[in-house]
C-alpha cells in the first residue's frame, strides 16, 4: 500500500492525513474500531493520506472504506492535530523498512503530517469490519481495554470521545442504535454508555421526553422477572428536526 502511495505520491495532498475515530455501540458496550498491522507491535485508528481531487469530507469516506471495508457511515469532522512532535521517526523507519523501501525514497512519507480527525457512532453488529489486505486486522475493542496505540492515537480517540459526549448536549442519540420498539431504561443506558456516569432515573425521563421524539406505545416489554416497562419507538419525523436545530439542554 504505501509504496503504491509513494510511487504515485503527486496524486497525494502532502502533510496531511486523516484518522477516524468510530465508535460502536450494542447492548449496552461501546467499543472502538482498531486496526492491527505487521510493522507494529502498537493498534491505531483507520486513516490514510488524502487524494488532491477529492474533498476532504469524501476523501475520509474513502479512507475509511479503504482501510476497514464500511460504507455508508455518516462521519463528523471534530479537531486537528499538528503537535510538531507527533510524527515519531523510529516508527516511520520501520514502517519503511517492513516495506523495504529506503529512507530517500520515502521522505514524503517521514515528512510532517498533520491530520485531521473523524468519528462516528454506529451499531458495531451491523458494521463488519473487512481488513485492506493479509497484513492487516480490523477489530471492534472495548473502549475500556484499548491497547497502546501508535503516534497520538490515544490523544485523538480521547478528544474524539469527549466531543461524543458534548455532541450528547446538542443532539439526540439512539435511532440507529436501539431496537425499533425499546425501553426507557435501555435508552437511558444507552447515554450511561456513552457518557460513562450514571444518570438519575427521574431526571432522564423527564428530560428525555420534554424533547418531543418518544413515542410511547400501548405495549409492555415481555419475558421480565418483574413489573413489565412500557415499550417507546423514535417519532423519526421530530428525531429528524431535533437533530437539525439541535437540542438546548444537557445531561
Amino acid at each position: 500500500m504505501l509504496k503504491n502511495i509513494l510511487d504515485n505520491r503527486d496524486e497525494y495532498q502532502p502533510g496531511l492525513s486523516i484518522d477516524c475515530v468510530i465508535f460502536g455501540f450494542h447492548d449496552n458496550q461501546l467499543k472502538v474500531l482498531l486496526i492491527k498491522t505487521n510493522y507494529s507491535d502498537k493498534w491505531a485508528l483507520p486513516g490514510g493520506f488524502i487524494p488532491v481531487h477529492e474533498d476532504i469530507d469524501q476523501a475520509a469516506v474513502t479512507i475509511l472504506h479503504g482501510r476497514t471495508g464500511l460504507e455508508g457511515i455518516f462521519l463528523r469532522q471534530f479537531s486537528t492535530f499538528g503537535t510538531v512532535k507527533r510524527n515519531e521517526n523510529h516508527f516511520s523507519n520501520r514502517v519503511l523498512d517492513f516495506y523495504g523501501i529506503p529512507s530517500e525514497e520515502g521522505k514524503w512519507y517521514t515528512n510532517r503530517f498533520v491530520t485531521v480527525g473523524y468519528y462516528a457512532l454506529v451499531d458495531f453488529l451491523q458494521a463488519v469490519p473487512q481488513p485492506e489486505g493479509k497484513n492487516e486486522i480490523v477489530e471492534w475493542i472495548d473502549h475500556n481495554a484499548v491497547p497502546d496505540l501508535i503516534l497520538d492515537h490515544k490523544e485523538i480517540l480521547d478528544k474524539a470521545l469527549e466531543t461524543l459526549r458534548m455532541e450528547l448536549n446538542l443532539m439526540p442519540v439512539g435511532y440507529n442504535l436501539l431496537p425499533e420498539k425499546f425501553t426507557i431504561p435501555q435508552l437511558q443506558k444507552l447515554y450511561e454508555t456513552i457518557l460513562g456516569r450514571k444518570l438519575d432515573r427521574r431526571n432522564f425521563l423527564r428530560k428525555i421526553t420534554a424533547i418531543g421524539i418518544l413515542i410511547k406505545l400501548d405495549e409492555k416489554k415481555s419475558n421480565v422477572a418483574h413489573k413489565a416497562p412500557n415499550l417507546y419507538s423514535f417519532d423519526k419525523d421530530k428525531y429528524e428536526e431535533v437533530v437539525k436545530n439541535g437540542l438546548t439542554q444537557g445531561w
